[in-house]
């Protein structure tokens, strides 16, 4: 049985926004969906109760804010499996914790007002940073968020083929019937005359090649295994953070790669993913891959 898509809830904007996302999620994937609010709010709210309930106030708006949610994914998504959780607890510790017996977690990419904005934004930073399942952080445009582009983004750095995002990449493409683009940045160095004595577009066009090459190796067995989906394969020069975000002004979803690191306890995100999420035009997902 495949495991659910866990969803953070908060109640605010976003967090409906990652909500309907995930909802159509799980649709297109015949998956459940776990909705998870969880929060520290004697900490943060102290200890006042709502008496008529006799439960702590921060608990009963916790608890409105779930229900509230899942009829919401009900009506969006009816027939689909929901199930709810309200914990009382660190919201980062509880989704890495759910996230382990999770097929994806989803989040938004802000909170509640100036200081929840923060506090959300760094949490969904710490998921994709360390959990062992693929984060989605749903963001940018309505369009992209509703899959009107008809185009999934796959980026593919230049240490070497990421196998776990290339299929997560060609499954969603699969079975959102679109395509798929494959991109790859490169960097020409400036060449010494004395040292490389070749014409600049030869020197350039071994970059290209180099490139094209890793692009073909890095998709070879998707490819095989999907001969459904249309691939494109993009190689530009320039810096890889400008040259996907670019991208996915007209892009339903940004898939990219992890290293997660047995010896590694810190935050595992290179520039351009952290770059990515921040400032991309679509939802970003980021699939871990062990050393």
């Amino acid at each position: 049985m495949d495991l659910p898509l866990i969803v953070g809830v908060d109640g605010s904007e976003s967090s409906l926004q990652a909500l309907d996302w995930a909802v159509d999620e799980a649709t297109l994937h015949a998956l459940s969906l776990r909705l998870v609010y969880a929060s520290l709010w004697e900490r943060y709210e102290g200890a006042t109760y709502t008496y008529d309930l006799g439960v702590p106030a921060g608990q009963a708006a916790a608890e409105s804010i779930v229900a509230t949610a899942a009829e919401r994914a009900a009506r969006r998504g009816p027939g689909l499996a929901v199930s709810t959780a309200v914990l009382p607890e660190e919201t980062e510790t509880a989704l890495l914790r759910e996230a382990r017996n999770a097929t994806a977690v989803v989040t938004g990419s802000r909170g509640r007002g100036p200081l929840a904005e923060l506090l959300l934004g760094s949490v969904s930073l710490a998921l994709a940073a360390r959990a062992h399942c693929p984060v989605v952080v749903v963001r940018g445009t309505e369009a992209s968020r509703a899959g009107s582009h008809g185009r999934v983004l796959l980026g593919v750095a230049d240490s070497g083929p990421d196998p776990a995002s290339v299929r997560f990449a060609f499954r969603e493409a699969l079975a959102r019937r679109c395509t798929l683009e494959a991109v790859t940045a490169w960097r020409c160095p400036a060449q010494d005359a004395r040292a490389h004595p070749v014409p600049a577009a030869d020197f350039a066009q071994d970059y290209v090649n180099r490139a094209s090459a890793l692009l073909d190796e890095a998709l070879k067995a998707a490819t095989a295994d999907h001969p459904d989906v249309t691939v494109v394969r993009t190689t530009t020069e320039g810096p890889a953070h400008k040259a996907l975000r670019d991208a996915t002004r007209t892009a339903d979803l940004l898939v990219l790669g992890a290293r997660r690191r047995h010896s590694h306890v810190g935050l595992q995100l290179g520039r351009v993913a952290h770059a990515l999420l921040h400032h991309s035009d679509c939802p970003v997902a980021v699939v871990p891959q062990r050393d």
